[in-house]
């Protein structure tokens, strides 16, 4: 379901507060010219992101979910210098549309793309970086999402903030008795992050030219 003038609205607001260059133009070009899924947040979500990691102060950085490094180049732009994102794809063929967007963009020297399940992945982050990481983003397979906060927990110090996408699935979160494995997914991902002492959450609800959705948003406790 998306209204014209929720996309009327996004567009507008882009247009004022949120210039492409020609990194993410170019970035989201690449991604449809090699007939990547249309799945990357808008101008505006990937400029709140940004805007989150900076608040932040994020100097670690964890995505789980590249596709086509579209918000991988938001969030490694609010790092400082010296700063390091790592970002997981399970998909060859994203990892390498994404490798050379991130490239495009000059980020490579901050950006460690790791190919392979993200689950697989997860316990070795955690023997490299331990809980270090200041923020977290997951937008992968939606089934996985519990899983993906779990080790989320594990890999984050206290303060740090994790930020899942993708929550709202068009309002059928709120439906006890859906068949969809992705909602049943997120909703599993809600039953956890409500029973989870070390975290405080929230989450809201977006509409825009991708529709209606929303981002939960979760403060690990210092």
């Amino acid at each position: 379901m998306i209204d014209q003038q929720w996309v009327s609205v996004d567009r507008y607001v882009t247009e004022q507060l949120v210039p492409q260059d020609e990194a993410l133009t170019a970035a989201l070009a690449a991604n449809a010219a090699a007939g990547l899924r249309a799945l990357d947040v808008t101008p505006a979500q990937g400029k709140l992101l940004h805007l989150l990691a900076l608040i932040q102060g994020a100097r670690t950085i964890l995505e789980i979910g590249t596709l086509g490094g579209y918000s991988t180049i938001w969030l490694a732009r609010a790092l400082p210098p010296a700063g390091r994102l790592v970002t997981l794809e399970a998909e060859p063929k994203h990892a390498h549309v994404a490798q050379a967007n991130i490239e495009r963009a000059g980020l490579a020297h901050q950006v460690d793309l790791r190919l392979g399940p993200a689950l697989e992945i997860l316990p070795q982050l955690l023997v490299e970086y331990g809980a270090s990481f200041d923020l977290v983003f997951i937008d992968a397979d939606k089934p996985n999402t519990p899983g993906y906060f779990k080790w989320s927990l594990q890999l984050c110090r206290p303060g740090a903030l994790i930020i899942a996408d993708n929550v709202i699935r068009n309002g059928a979160v709120a439906d006890p008795a859906t068949a969809d494995p992705n909602v049943q997914g997120m909703r599993r991902f809600f039953e956890v992050a409500s029973k989870e002492p070390r975290v405080s959450a929230t989450a809201i609800q977006t509409v825009g030219a991708k529709g209606y959705d929303g981002f939960a948003l979760l403060r690990v406790k210092p």
